[in-house]
């Protein structure tokens, strides 16, 4: 013979069948009230956003190319102390790649004596050891004028132990020319 199971339900009690009905009319009411709110208040744009000044700020490039005279930052020509510390310092204070160290006489002594004219068209053109460029020309600083450069040699020699004189701007050659 063989025994039937008894169907029981999980509500056992007045209570338990309350809270059973209110909670099959509660949540899918919630439910509905939740779907519509999501609907009806979607996320969307600021109409500020679309202004013309704020489509501009957005669109705006990241950079620009001026193209002009090499070393025409649209100011004074840099003193040789800020080249120096700019660009020339990184080798030259260091001795990287053989530099010559700064304040170093022994060796910036041959090369003083070489003369002014001689240090900056190396420091022009680069300089080259064993057939490997061991200074870019301009010592890498391709913004640089002739005359920022020649500010840079005078300051760097002048602390190792030279005499050089500081090269006048072109503005001021110029005026010197016309008073002769």
């Amino acid at each position: 013979m063989s025994e039937q199971a008894s169907h029981s339900s999980f509500i056992k009690t007045p209570q338990q069948l309350v809270t059973i009905v209110l909670l099959a009319f509660v949540v899918p009411i919630f439910s509905i009230v939740m779907l519509v709110q999501l609907v009806v208040n979607r996320p969307h744009a600021d109409p500020a956003a679309l202004t013309p000044k704020a489509v501009a700020a957005r669109i705006k490039p990241v950079g620009k190319v001026e193209i002009g005279e090499a070393g025409a930052t649209g100011g004074a020509a840099r003193t040789g102390e800020e080249m120096v510390k700019q660009v020339c310092g990184a080798c030259h204070l260091t001795g990287a790649a053989g530099a010559p160290k700064i304040g170093d006489k022994a060796a910036w002594g041959p090369r003083l004596k070489t003369g002014l004219n001689a240090l900056i068209a190396n420091a022009l053109k680069g300089v080259t050891r064993n057939g490997a460029m061991v200074m870019p020309p301009k010592g890498g600083a391709s913004d640089a004028s002739d005359l920022e450069i020649a500010r840079a040699i005078v300051y760097m020699g002048n602390q190792s132990g030279g005499s050089l004189k500081e090269p006048a701007a072109p503005a001021a050659k110029k005026a010197e020319e016309t008073k002769k």
